[in-house]
């Protein structure tokens, strides 16, 4: 249900979208949560994450395309958008695609993962007088229905707002800046104060 959420929001349903590279952006988007990877010496403000999900769906068992297992070192092999254009109707870029599309239930499972081993963090980055709202808010949102969801799709498209790479102005946007912006003693569902939250921050 994850996966086909995700690829419904994210891709519209459209097995293209699952290799893309956006213009402007120094790196390619892939799989069903666009997925980070940098080419070659390559390096950003975002954290990368297409090698750490591709290591999660080997460790589940998925074959994955020979060009891609062969990789050393395991970079974008595409040096800009350009090139990554020019060779798209490849046959080793439609494989790649095709592998995303049939492993689109494992990326969910890389998701969930993900959101997980990040609550823990998030809690712990926080100032310590702040960690106990912290954990109740985001004990509040889980208990939620939807509230789980809402939690692994923001950790995978905004971040945990851990990395001090990641801020405009000093402003992180990630799961920590929003459960910090959260509204108390309003009355409101708990989904719905991270929503409003959301927006605030981001």
């Amino acid at each position: 249900w994850i996966a086909d959420q995700v690829f419904r929001n994210e891709c519209a349903g459209r097995e293209a979208c699952l290799v893309h590279w956006n213009e402007g952006e120094a790196f390619p988007s892939l799989g069903i949560g666009h997925f980070i990877w940098y080419p070659g010496k390559s390096d950003g403000p975002f954290v990368e994450s297409f090698p750490a999900m591709i290591d999660y769906l080997s460790d589940q068992g998925a074959v994955l395309p020979e060009w891609l297992a062969g990789l050393h070192p395991f970079n974008a092999p595409w040096a800009d958008r350009e090139s990554f254009l020019t060779a798209a109707d490849t046959g080793a870029v439609q494989e790649l695609r095709h592998f995303l599309y049939t492993t689109r239930g494992l990326q969910a499972g890389f998701l969930v993962q993900r959101a997980r081993a990040a609550l823990g963090r998030v809690i712990a980055a926080a100032p310590e007088p702040d960690r106990e709202a912290l954990s109740r808010r985001l004990e509040a949102l889980v208990s939620t229905p939807g509230g789980i969801y809402a939690v692994i799709d923001y950790v995978n498209f905004k971040g945990e707002g851990l990395a001090v790479t990641e801020r405009y102005n000093g402003q992180g946007w990630g799961l920590l800046q929003v459960l910090q912006a959260m509204a108390d003693g309003t009355g409101k569902p708990a989904l719905v104060a991270f929503r409003e939250s959301a927006a605030q921050v981001l």
